[in-house]
């Protein structure tokens, strides 16, 4: 009798420990898991900094950059109003080729935040997601938002 016993506790031993792994790995696979919620707002927080990464990219050596090319314009034009307007529409349509449905490309270090692209009502904007690139003595700022 008493060997049967002691075969119960061995097999009801081994058993609780199971259930403690079982138990174990369920709560960390739970708590491990990633939320998607996460990781939609953090792709709509990025896209600013994409499109102006893209903006102040090249694809090789020879190439110029948009940045770097409107800059270019301004600074050999002496930022006169026909570069300004010249870099505007260039910029309105680069931009409206992302299929941005709200922005705004600000020039913020030389025209002092003279705004060259917008679309939308920046005052209804909400969430705005902002991205800064520097080329030279020019700084621009791009916003973008939801509504």
């Amino acid at each position: 009798m008493l060997d049967i016993k002691g075969s119960f506790y061995i097999i009801d031993a081994l058993l609780a420990v199971f259930l403690l792994l079982i138990v174990f790995l369920v709560v960390n696979t739970a708590i491990t898991m990633p939320t998607y919620d996460y990781s939609y707002e953090s792709r709509d927080i990025r896209i600013a900094q994409d499109v102006m990464e893209s903006l102040s990219g090249k694809i090789d050596f020879t190439d110029q950059t948009f940045i770097g090319k409107i800059s270019t314009i301004l600074k050999d034009e002496d930022n006169s109003k026909e570069s300004i307007k010249e870099v505007s529409k260039m910029s309105r349509d680069k931009l409206n080729s992302y299929n941005l449905k709200n922005y705004k490309l600000c020039e913020n270090n030389v025209l002092d935040g003279k705004i060259l692209a917008s679309r939308g009502n920046f005052k209804k904007a909400a969430d705005v997601d902002v991205a800064t690139r520097n080329y030279g003595d020019y700084s621009y700022t791009l916003s973008v938002w939801e509504n």
